[in-house]
């Protein structure tokens, strides 16, 4: 099994570009899949750099309902036309940034090969997929920004219960991947925990730490209890895109060689 990270935030391989986004490239015994598909198709481009043959997808997650995890698509669909999609019904709404608009193409949902999800999927021995995370403990602030519609058009806050993670059973590991765990890294464990009653293996996900403005006080305390948490799972984590380079280094620093950073073009150690 192998996993390269496509494209994120932040330069790595020679030849490849990065983006605000997030792909993730995984081959295992059964797929070779995609876990979301970046901003744009810049994660095509870096796959070609690095001799990855994308006609050979045939999985598709997409981890959530935001522009910077799908805005690829139409690029994988011309490579690997026969892939399939699967993302939460939930995530084909309306998101919002301020007024910005940061949801799906929605012509993304017309695609003959969109498998729409209500929850927990199996899709074989090796994938799992799950939804469902309602803790809000370390809940990130940042999504207090983000809004979605109500069905009578006004606007709300986002809870994210358009957000899943994928689960990859291989060579008796538990590989974790999520997209920018908006419900929160640790709600995402927790959640982990009750539907398989152990750690995983290796966790890769963005946190949702970035911000515009500095950290207050009780914004650094929150990033210092999380890393304590993390740092009690049996557990390897990889982390960027959203969770900014001051949060990274913060949990770097306090976590040691049990977190490790993504970069554009470059492969995990797995």
């Amino acid at each position: 099994m192998r996993i390269i990270t496509l494209i994120e935030n932040t330069p790595g391989a020679p030849g490849c570009v990065h983006e605000h986004g997030l792909s993730l490239y995984v081959e295992t015994a059964r797929h070779t899949l995609l876990m979301d598909t970046g901003a744009t198709g810049a994660f095509a481009d870096n796959a070609a750099a690095l001799g990855l043959d994308l006609s050979r997808v045939d999985t598709v997650v997409l981890s959530h309902g935001h522009y910077d995890h799908a805005g690829g698509l139409w690029r994988l669909v011309e490579l690997a036309p026969h892939a399939r999609i699967y993302m939460q019904r939930g995530a084909g709404r309306d998101f919002y940034h301020g007024d910005r608009y940061i949801g799906i193409d929605k012509a993304i949902l017309d695609l003959p090969n969109l498998h729409l999800l209500d929850g927990d999927c199996r899709l074989d021995e090796e994938l799992f997929l799950f939804a469902g995370i309602t803790g809000r403990r370390f809940w990130p602030r940042s999504n207090l920004e983000l809004r979605t519609t109500a069905p009578d058009g006004t606007p709300v806050q986002d809870d994210f219960s358009h957000e899943q993670c994928l689960v990859i059973a291989q060579e008796g590991k538990h590989i974790l991947l999520s997209g920018c765990a908006h419900n929160g890294i640790l709600n995402i464990l927790d959640r982990y925990r009750q539907l398989f009653g152990a750690d995983p293996d290796v966790a890769v996900s963005g946190f949702h730490m970035k911000q515009a403005d500095p950290y207050t006080p009780e914004e650094w305390a929150v990033i210092d209890d999380t890393a304590r948490e993390l740092a009690q799972y049996h557990t390897r984590f990889y982390t960027g895109h959203c969770t900014g380079k001051p949060a990274q280094e913060r949990l770097l620093a306090r976590m040691g060689d049990q977190l490790h950073p993504l970069h554009s073009g470059l492969p995990l150690d797995l």
